[in-house]
C-alpha cells in the first residue's frame, strides 16, 4: 500500500464525484484523487500504469461492468494483488447479499454514502485516517 499515492474514485455520478472532490479538497489530504466513471476505465488506468493507488472508492452500480465484477477482475489479478490496495465500496443504498457478496470478494469495507455534507465528510476523514495508520505487506519490500 503507498500511502502518498492517488485515491481512485469509481464513481459514475457526476453530482457525487463533486460531492467528492469537494470534501477531499477541504479534507486537504496531499494525495492525488483521480476520478474514474467506469470501472473499466478504472481496471485500464490500474493495469497500464506504474502508480501504486493508495486506496481504491468503489461506486456497486455503474454501467459496463459493476463495481462486483470489477473487485473480482482486480482480486484475481496478480499484479494489481501485490500492489497491495484497498478496495472498498462506497454505495448510495444496499442489502445483505450486496455485502455478503463483497466480503466474499475480499473488499476491505462496505459504506453506505450518507445524505449530508458533513455525514460524506465524517466518512472520508474515517476511512482515510484508518488506512494511513494500517500497515501493509508491501511496506516491508
Amino acid at each position: 500500500m503507498n500511502k502518498s499515492g492517488p485515491i481512485i474514485v469509481i464513481e459514475d455520478d457526476q453530482d457525487d464525484q463533486e460531492m467528492l472532490m469537494e470534501i477531499f479538497l477541504k479534507l486537504d489530504y496531499k494525495n492525488d484523487i483521480v476520478f474514474f466513471a467506469d470501472g473499466n476505465e478504472a481496471l485500464e488506468f490500474l493495469n497500464q500504469t506504474d502508480i501504486h493507488p493508495f486506496l481504491i472508492l468503489s461506486d456497486v452500480n455503474m454501467p459496463r461492468i459493476n463495481g462486483f465484477e470489477l473487485r473480482s477482475k482486480i482480486f484475481t489479478n496478480e499484479l494489481l494483488q501485490t500492489k497491495c490496495i484497498p478496495y472498498l465500496f462506497f454505495t448510495t443504498s444496499t442489502n445483505k447479499k450486496a455485502v455478503v457478496d463483497a466480503y466474499a470478494l475480499s473488499v476491505q469495507g462496505f459504506f453506505v454514502k450518507p445524505n449530508s455534507m458533513q455525514g460524506l465528510e465524517n466518512t472520508i476523514k474515517k476511512i482515510v485516517e484508518y488506512w494511513q495508520e494500517c500497515i501493509a505487506p508491501s511496506q516491508y519490500d
